[in-house]
């Protein structure tokens, strides 16, 4: 039961008053003062009770519920907790002013009514995000699920989408979910982009199976360290790449000359095997990969870069290096427990003073090479662990979403 004393936030659904819990309508029918948007309070039009509306402005908001008498409730669509104001206001007048009641997320309904898990989806309302952001987030994405808005509907995503060459998905409209006029239309990107929908939409799209990633086409391009959205990846192996901030510090230690020779083993898409050849622009790249898909990938991305010294080596490690010069630099990359094997088996080809340089996921793989090199080879490795925050806009609020830590292994031969 709600505390008396706190200000109780009310999720609704598109179904109004119907659709609530017993314990949301006690808590609506004690209600000392009611607050919400103009459409929700309008649903509960015969309440008995002062009500206020309240505008789009988080602020002002705020402000208003700071005064709110006790015992005051919040009418909030669907879940506040979930892109909604409740967030906003629990970490503005403290979580201990509040508490909520959430109903079903119209997100939730409308991934059910599609009949698609929306737990590994990215999700977000356009009210909030910058368009250009939203549009990268989803050419990486396997699932979205989108909160539209009257100023950017539907057919403004697939327009966006389309300009950019991101065509691979599959589109569902889903209005008024709860409504007795719900209605969910599938179709095409190119479709989407001549219909109209009310207002009340969450738009979710599906990508079609085993679609690459589209890149980023454009020529502003740097020597190293380019977004990883440049790059074509295959599905469903996207996140294998060599990101962008780790991809840099490895090309840096890798002591590349203009005319080094390397190679990279379990290149994948090229990332780092295509900028290096763009630092050793006058050696050669030999990128050596095992999987058809990447391989052909691989190329493409290399012919968009326009380096003509990466040698692509389409085979499996060590056979595919028999007949390849030895090199300055090598740089392997790799999640299984065969990455120390193929360091040990290229470790003798490397030329005197050259550099090796493996990039890793996972602490066993670290620990596995530091036994080699220390116990085996009596050297001593260079040990980095990189773990990157990337800045979000959410909610007026800047936060940090934190990848994955990746190692960088590095051993400089005597």
């Amino acid at each position: 039961m709600a505390n008396s004393t706190k200000i109780t936030i009310v999720g609704v659904g598109d179904d109004g008053s119907p659709g609530l819990s017993q314990q949301a309508t006690e808590v609506i029918a004690r209600a000392t003062k009611l607050y919400g948007s103009t459409a929700l309070l309008e649903r509960f039009c015969n309440a008995a009770v002062d009500q206020q509306v309240l505008g789009p402005d988080l602020d002002r908001l705020a402000s208003e519920l700071e005064s709110a008498p006790p015992g005051s409730v919040v009418l909030a669509s669907g879940d506040p907790l979930f892109y909604g104001t409740a967030r906003f206001l629990c970490e503005r007048l403290g979580k201990e002013t509040f508490e909520v009641i959430p109903h079903v997320s119209s997100m939730q309904l409308a991934f059910a009514r599609v009949k698609e898990s929306w737990d590994e989806a990215y999700l977000t309302n356009v009210a909030n995000q910058p368009l250009d952001r939203i549009v990268e987030k989803i050419r990486t994405a396997e699932k979205v699920g989108l909160f539209t808005s009257q100023e950017v509907p539907p057919s403004r995503i697939a327009e966006l989408l389309l300009s950019k060459g991101i065509y691979y998905f599959t589109a569902y409209v889903c209005e008024n979910l709860g409504a007795p006029d719900e209605r969910v239309t599938k179709c095409e990107l190119n479709d989407l982009v001549l219909q109209k929908f009310a207002p009340l939409n969450v738009l979710v799209l599906l990508r079609h199976n085993g679609t690459p990633d589209q890149q980023v086409l454009t020529k502003n391009r740097r020597l190293f360290g380019n977004p990883d959205e440049f790059f074509k990846q295959s599905r469903p192996k996207r996140g294998l790449l060599t990101t962008s901030e780790v991809r840099s510090i490895a090309l840096s230690e890798m002591n590349l000359r203009p005319n080094s020779i390397v190679w990279d083993i379990g290149a994948g898409s090229g990332s780092v095997a295509i900028e290096a050849a763009q630092i050793a622009n006058q050696g050669k790249v030999y990128a050596i990969e095992m999987d058809a898909e990447d391989y052909g990938l691989m190329l493409e991305n290399a012919k968009h870069f326009g380096v003509e010294n990466l040698v692509g080596v389409l085979g499996q490690a060590p056979k595919a290096w028999e007949k390849l010069p030895d090199p300055h630099a090598i740089f392997v990359g790799g999640t299984g427990r065969a990455v120390t094997s193929i360091v040990q088996a290229s470790w003798p080809r490397l030329q005197t003073g050259g550099t090796l340089v493996v990039n890793v996921m996972s602490i066993e793989n670290v620990s596995d090479l530091q036994q080699y090199f220390v116990h085996d080879m009596g050297l001593e490795p260079q040990l980095w662990m990189i773990q990157i925050s990337r800045g979000t806009y959410q909610l007026e609020k800047h936060r940090f979403e934190t990848a994955n830590p990746s190692f960088l292994v590095k051993v400089t031969k005597p």
